[in-house]
C-alpha cells in the first residue's frame, strides 16, 4: 500500500502547475475573437489594397486621361491641355434647348482617398474596442485564468491531503482543509452574469461596421454610378488667357483611360463589403446563445461550481463575452490541457 501511495503522491506532485510569468500571459492574450479578427482584417486591408493599386497606378502612368487637342498643337500644348483636363475633371455638353452645361467628374480623382476615407471608418470600431473595452477584458481574463489554474492545483493539493489522511489511517473528515472555502471565481462570473459593459461594447462594435458597410456601398452606388459606364468627355480650355484666341477650340474630346481599373475597384470593394455584412450579423448573433462547453470540463474539479449551480438566462451579458474570449484564449490556461486528457470525452451539460 505504502508504494501505491508513494506513486500517487509522485504523480499528485507532477500534476501540480509551477507558477508562471503573468506578464507574459497578458502579452499573448488573445483580445479579438477569431471571427473579429478576420472581419478587421478584410474591412481594413481590403481598402489599404485597393488604394495602393489606384496610386501605384497614378504615380506611373500619371494623368489618367488622353485628350485629342487640334493639330495645330504642339506637344507642350498637348500636355497642357491633358494636365488642365485631369485637373478640372469637367464635362461640358450643350442640352436639348442649346444650353451650356457641366458635370463633375472628380470622383475619378478623389477615388483613392475615399478608399482611404474608408479604411479609416472601418478601422474605428476596432480602435474604440481596443481603448475602451480592453482594458476591463484584459484584467477580467487574467483574473478567471488565473483562478481556474490555481482552482486546479487546489484539488491537486486536496487529493494529496486525502493520500496522506489515509497513510497515517486517519479519518479524513477528522482533518478539514477547506481549500473551497472561499468561492471567489464563481461569485466573481455572477457578478459579470449581471454585467453587460463588455457585451454592450461588442454590439456597439458591430453596429457601427455595418453602418459604415452600408454608408461604403451607398457612397459607391450614388457618386460611382454616375461615372461608372463614362469612358470620355468633353473638356472646356478656353478660360483664362486662351479665352479670346480663335484657334483654341472651346471643347477638347478626352478619354478616361483608368476607367477599367475604377470599374474593378469599385465593384470589388462594394461587392465584399456585402459579403462581409452577414459575417458580421453572424458574429452579434452568437452573443445569443451560451456556449459552456469549455467551462464544462471543470466542473469535474470538487467545489468548482461554475455553470451548475445557477440558471443561466439570458445569455446578453459580459460572463457569455467571457467565456467566448476564454475559449480564444485556451493555450494559456495550463490547467485545461491537464484536465482534457484525464477526461478526454468530457462534453457540456445541459442548459437549465
Amino acid at each position: 500500500m505504502s508504494i501505491a501511495n508513494t506513486a500517487a503522491q509522485a504523480m499528485l506532485s507532477d500534476a501540480l502547475l509551477r507558477d508562471s510569468n503573468g506578464d507574459n500571459c497578458i502579452r499573448h492574450l488573445e483580445l479579438d475573437l477569431p471571427l473579429d479578427k478576420v472581419i478587421k482584417f478584410v474591412s481594413v486591408g481590403l481598402p489599404l489594397l485597393l488604394v495602393s493599386m489606384a496610386f501605384a497606378r497614378e504615380i506611373s502612368i500619371g494623368p489618367q486621361i488622353s485628350c485629342f487637342p487640334p493639330n495645330n498643337f504642339t506637344i507642350k500644348q498637348a500636355a497642357y491641355v491633358d494636365t488642365y483636363c485631369w485637373d478640372c475633371l469637367m464635362h461640358h455638353e450643350f442640352d436639348t434647348d442649346g444650353n451650356f452645361e457641366e458635370r463633375s467628374l472628380w470622383v475619378h480623382k478623389m477615388f483613392p482617398y475615399s478608399l482611404l476615407v474608408m479604411a479609416m471608418m472601418m478601422y474605428l470600431p476596432a480602435l474604440i474596442w481596443r481603448y475602451l473595452a480592453v482594458p476591463s477584458l484584459t484584467s477580467d481574463l487574467f483574473f478567471i485564468i488565473d483562478e481556474l489554474d490555481k482552482s486546479y492545483n487546489r484539488s491537486v493539493r486536496l487529493a494529496q491531503s486525502i493520500l496522506d489522511l489515509k497513510q497515517h489511517s486517519e479519518n479524513p473528515l477528522a482533518k478539514r482543509k477547506r481549500y473551497f472555502e472561499y468561492p471567489l471565481l464563481e461569485r466573481y462570473m455572477q457578478c459579470k452574469h449581471g454585467s453587460y459593459f463588455l457585451v454592450s461594447m461588442l454590439f456597439l462594435r458591430g453596429f457601427l461596421l455595418l453602418t459604415f458597410m452600408s454608408a461604403s456601398c451607398l457612397y459607391l452606388i450614388y457618386f460611382h454610378l454616375s461615372a461608372f459606364l463614362q469612358d470620355e468627355f468633353s473638356c472646356f480650355v478656353r478660360t483664362g488667357l486662351l479665352r479670346d484666341q480663335p484657334w483654341v477650340p472651346e471643347l477638347v474630346q478626352c478619354k478616361m483611360t483608368g476607367l477599367l481599373v475604377f470599374q474593378v475597384i469599385s465593384v470589388a470593394n462594394g461587392a465584399v463589403y456585402v459579403l462581409l455584412a452577414p459575417i458580421v450579423l453572424f458574429s452579434l448573433l452568437r452573443l445569443f446563445c451560451w456556449d459552456t462547453t469549455f467551462l464544462s470540463l471543470y466542473e469535474v474539479l470538487p467545489g468548482l461550481g461554475l455553470m451548475s449551480s445557477q440558471k443561466l438566462g439570458c445569455p446578453l451579458n459580459d460572463l457569455n463575452v467571457l467565456l467566448l474570449f476564454l475559449r480564444a484564449n485556451v493555450a494559456q490556461l495550463r490547467s485545461y490541457s491537464r484536465l482534457r486528457a484525464v477526461w478526454p470525452g468530457r462534453t457540456a451539460k445541459p442548459l437549465r
